[in-house]
């Protein structure tokens, strides 16, 4: 049997999960449609999840059409969890992307849209709630294909528009209007399709459209557009069907090496990891030794193992059985302790490894300090976010140790996401927090050239048994952090090499501001050690300080992240919201009529979005609609930020010593 691995996406609210409930009540799955409001649905299952309604984490269900099994991942919809989109996309064959009949394409689906068509993902359009008030067809189509892709064919029809009567129904070949529009849009895709419909052979017949259709779907050109109801169930076998006939497909065979993508991690009731692979090949089975490879910062890779001691694969709804797993599966890896997301197992990456790559959506742009409210917690509080850190790596624990009660620190995209991990610590581990003040997270950027050195012999002599000297200059804009070597690669032990690497990678977490430092070239260019006293050790703790000497020598330049917004707000509101975007930084770059809406686009520092997104409902009546995404980084004006250490801080010569010869 075939399969596919399919997500749904959407703006919150457009119908995501009902649309889950109704595929899989289509294909026999489950007996009872469930409900987000009643909080019974397969996918959301979190009791979180069920009290506020939204989609939090994502989650797996399957279900089978025909000969071809689907695994359906059903994603968060609000913009504080856009991280659980982006782990799914990198295991999927396509996306359907849902869009509501009522509220038609919202700030958040045209995001989604143009992260697909980057991808070149095959995406299926589904516009739901045909049977709902103020549900349109035409006028909607146009709006997708305005503001989404061009590319689009109608697959439906609707009658009874907007009424509970409302019904969808496939459009045929033998319909002369669609054949010609199918035709027309396969032309501009499929030059041999194109050649054959104007007569240059054979015409095409019916099957030729749905092979040329296909192809065009599979990558990413042509896309679809379904309409229909997921609670009322009209036009959903349509979609299911097209699943099935129009995504790319894999084949199931246990054939090559064996490569797969971990996109999410639970824990048990006993705190044991259980890690969600999608195979990409080979077979993985019950108490196999596994080798798996995690993608660090800035490019390193670090190699790992461990016992598989259970694989469970998807059936038939949230259902698990235990069996070996192949190509196409989505499974469910138990026994490999360390395991985390991101984590490829099999091949290393760069060998095959199945999708990855650079990050498609914005890293928070905001942090806050959590604080339990019974001193005595602090233990338990740095354990449980470690275990949320497991589910969602980009909320980045960080710990200042260096004060005499340890501060915590994580990164977030927004309130509700802080809201959730509140609620999450109070029902899962018991612990009240508090979190201080939300602030904007920058990064530092070399301005300059510095360099360092320091030498056996001299002032460390007594301390490090080692010489190294380091330059550093700005690198390429995106660049990271490129670490190069101006000396002999046999002047030093492998070992020595490697621990300068990795002490100017950990180091530059921590600029002269104390944010991160990004964009920047660090090359090695003396070393020197003393055999057989010299250890890794020696190069590990020496290098910061050479590191920071070189950087004040540079100088560093602190940015801020900037946030492109789309902005939904109504005409007659549209002068007030536009002053107060000026008042608030906002740079305003397209300002369109939309029906009794203006769409305003431009750019907005992160430090004030907030301001304005709780200022909004006021000044639009409740109705203004905000979108913010990551833009990039603009150099600070005024006061320069600056953030508290958590490391021995290189940059004091004395505080370092004493607290890395554990005297401070």
């Amino acid at each position: 049997m075939t399969s596919v691995n399919i997500g749904i996406l959407a703006h919150v609210d457009a119908g995501k999960t009902s649309l889950t409930e109704r595929l899989l009540h289509t294909a026999g799955v489950i007996d009872r449609i469930g409900s987000v409001d009643r909080g019974d649905t397969q996918t959301d299952s979190h009791e979180l999840e069920r009290r506020r309604g939204i989609t939090i984490r994502s989650a797996v269900v399957s279900f089978t059409v025909g000969e071809v099994k689907v695994n359906l991942i059903d994603t968060p919809g609000h913009p504080d969890f856009i991280a659980e989109v982006e782990r799914a996309l990198g295991v999927l064959d396509g996306v359907v992307l849902v869009v509501s009949a009522v509220e038609g394409v919202q700030a958040q689906t045209r995001l989604l849209m143009r992260t697909l068509a980057r991808l070149r993902m095959p995406v299926l359009v589904f516009v739901n709630k045909i049977d709902r008030r103020g549900a349109r067809e035409s006028e909607l189509l146009a709006e997708i294909r305005a503001e989404l892709t061009p590319a689009t064919v109608l697959m439906s029809r609707v009658t009874g528009l907007g009424t509970p009567l409302a019904r969808a129904s496939a459009r045929q070949l033998a319909q002369q209007d669609f054949a010609g529009e199918l035709a027309e849009l396969l032309g501009d895709h499929d030059d041999a399709f194109l050649a054959r419909y104007l007569g240059e052979g054979p015409e095409p017949t019916a099957a030729d459209y749905e092979d040329a259709l296909a192809r065009c779907v599979r990558a990413g050109e042509v896309h679809p557009v379904f309409f229909g109801s997921a609670l009322a169930g009209t036009g959903v076998a349509e979609l299911a069907d097209a699943i099935a006939r129009l995504l790319p497909q894999c084949s199931g065979s246990g054939d090559g090496a064996l490569r797969g993508t971990v996109f999410k991690i639970e824990r048990g009731w006993a705190g044991e990891r259980t890690a969600y692979v999608r195979l990409h090949s080979g077979t993985l089975a019950a108490r196999a030794d596994v080798a798996f490879h995690r993608p660090e910062r800035q490019g390193a890779v670090t190699g790992l193992t461990g016992r598989c001691t259970a694989v469970e694969v998807f059936e038939r709804g949230a259902a698990l059985v235990e069996r070996t797993a192949v190509a196409g599966d989505i499974a469910k890896l138990r026994g490999l302790k360390g395991i985390r997301i991101g984590d490829r197992i099999g091949d290393r990456p760069g060998e095959g490894a199945g999708p990855g790559g650079p990050q498609l959506f914005a890293p928070p742009t905001l942090e806050t300090v959590i604080r339990p409210t019974r001193p005595g917690d602090a233990p338990q509080l740095y354990e449980a976010l470690q275990q949320l850190a497991d589910q969602d790596p980009l909320i980045d624990v960080r710990v200042d140790r260096t004060q005499a009660e340890p501060r915590v620190s994580v990164s977030l995209y927004g309130e509700v996401q802080k809201e959730v991990i509140k609620a999450t610590l109070a029902e899962e581990h018991q612990l009240d927090v508090v979190f201080e003040d939300t602030r904007i997270i920058c990064v530092e950027r070399p301005i300059g050239i510095g360099a360092a050195v320091e030498e056996i012999g001299s002032q460390s002599r007594t301390l490090f048994w080692a010489t190294v000297g380091l330059r550093v200059e700005p690198g390429e804009p995106g660049s990271g952090t490129v670490f190069r070597r101006a000396v002999e690669p046999g002047s030093l032990p492998a070992a020595f090499h490697k621990g300068i690497e990795e002490a100017v990678r950990a180091t530059l977490q921590q600029g002269l501001h104390g944010w991160e430092v990004l964009d920047v070239m660090v090359t090695l260019t003396r070393t020197g050690f003393a055999s057989p006293i010299s250890t890794a050790g020696d190069f590990r703790r020496l290098t910061p300080l050479v590191l920071m000497n070189a950087l004040r020598q540079a100088g560093t330049q602190v940015l801020e992240p900037v946030n492109g917004f789309e902005l939904e707000v109504p005409a007659e509101h549209v002068s007030t919201v536009l002053l107060t975007l000026a008042e608030c930084g906002a740079t305003v770059a397209t300002t369109v009529l939309r029906g009794g809406s203006y769409l305003v686009e431009g750019h907005l520092p992160a430090r004030t979005a907030r301001e304005f997104e709780q200022q909004l409902p006021g000044l639009s009546a409740g109705e203004g609609v905000l979108l913010t995404r990551f833009h990039g980084f603009t150099p600070v004006v005024g006061a320069v930020p600056t953030r508290q250490r958590t490391d021995s801080n290189p940059l004091d010569r004395k505080e370092y010593l004493l607290r890395t010869f554990g005297r401070l």
